[in-house]
Order: C-alpha cells, then sequence, then structure tokens
C-alpha cells in the first residue's frame, strides 16, 4: 500500500512541475496564447479533481468519514480559489492574494500522500481544506478593499 502512495505523490509531483514549466517555456518562447492559459487552468483543475476524488475515496473505504468531508470541503475550497482570483481579475481587481495558491496545495497534497502511511494523508487534507477556505476568504476581502479603495465602496455592494 506504501508503494500506491509513494507512486502517486510521485505522478502528481512530476505532473505539477511539467505543468508549471510548460507555462514558463511557452511565455519565454512567445508561443503562449489566451486559449492555451485558459486550457492550461481546466486542467489543471481536473487533475487536481481527480486527484482529490482519489483521496476521497481511500478515506470512503477506511470508512474515515470525517476525512470524506474534510476532502469535499478541500475539492470545493481548491476550485474556489483560482475561480475568486479569476473573477476579481474579471472586474480589472487584484485577486492573486491568500495562503494557499496552487504551488502550495500541491505541496501539501504530496506530503500527505508521502506520510500516509503514517496517517499524514488525512492531516494534510484538514490542512488543504484550512488553507483553501482561508484564501477564498482572504481574496474575497481583498476584494472587497479594492473596491472601497477605488471609489468608496459604492461598487462593492452592488450585485452582478
Amino acid at each position: 500500500m506504501i508503494l500506491f502512495y509513494w507512486l502517486g505523490a510521485g505522478v502528481f509531483v512530476v505532473g505539477s512541475v511539467l505543468d508549471i514549466l510548460d507555462g514558463a517555456l511557452a511565455r519565454a518562447g512567445g508561443r503562449s496564447t489566451v486559449f492555451g492559459a485558459f486550457f492550461d487552468s481546466t486542467t489543471d483543475r481536473v487533475g487536481e479533481g481527480a486527484m482529490l476524488a482519489a483521496i476521497g475515496l481511500v478515506f470512503a473505504r477506511a470508512g474515515n468519514d470525517v476525512a470524506v468531508l474534510f476532502t469535499i470541503a478541500a475539492v470545493a475550497g481548491s476550485f474556489l480559489v483560482p475561480y475568486v482570483r479569476a473573477k476579481a481579475e474579471a472586474l480589472g481587481l487584484r485577486g492573486d492574494v491568500g495562503l494557499g495558491s496552487r504551488a502550495e496545495r500541491v505541496v501539501v497534497i504530496t506530503g500527505g500522500l508521502v506520510f500516509a502511511p503514517w496517517g499524514g494523508l488525512q492531516w494534510a487534507i484538514y490542512l488543504l481544506a484550512a488553507t483553501a477556505w482561508l484564501t477564498v476568504a482572504q481574496r474575497i476581502l481583498h476584494v472587497r478593499k479594492q473596491l472601497i479603495e477605488k471609489d468608496g465602496g459604492t461598487h462593492g455592494d452592488k450585485q452582478r
């Protein structure tokens, strides 16, 4: 069983590093496109969602309902982090603040997989869920602050 966790961690890290290098190389070579960035972001969510779904399945099979609930919270939070950033940037605001960006989520998930045989995976998921939701809150508050500073908050209360 330990081999499966470590293999999963290895594949996840290699995939994440290649994903980072792919975008950096495209930008450096002047070959980046808007669609490429959009597609890259979309596939990032697919990969992260698949990894977290597999982790949730491990917890479900072990009967660890608390960890399953935290995994669901981690999925939602992990998907909201880039969504809130994208929405802020679509409004012409900065949305890249906060504790738990993609790089931090990759580190936490990988650490959890490496230490899974000793109970580390559930603690990594608890940390991931907490930091993802903290980051969402930080980004929402940052957007609100920018709107207040921009025009006294008159746009901050309008619904879109």
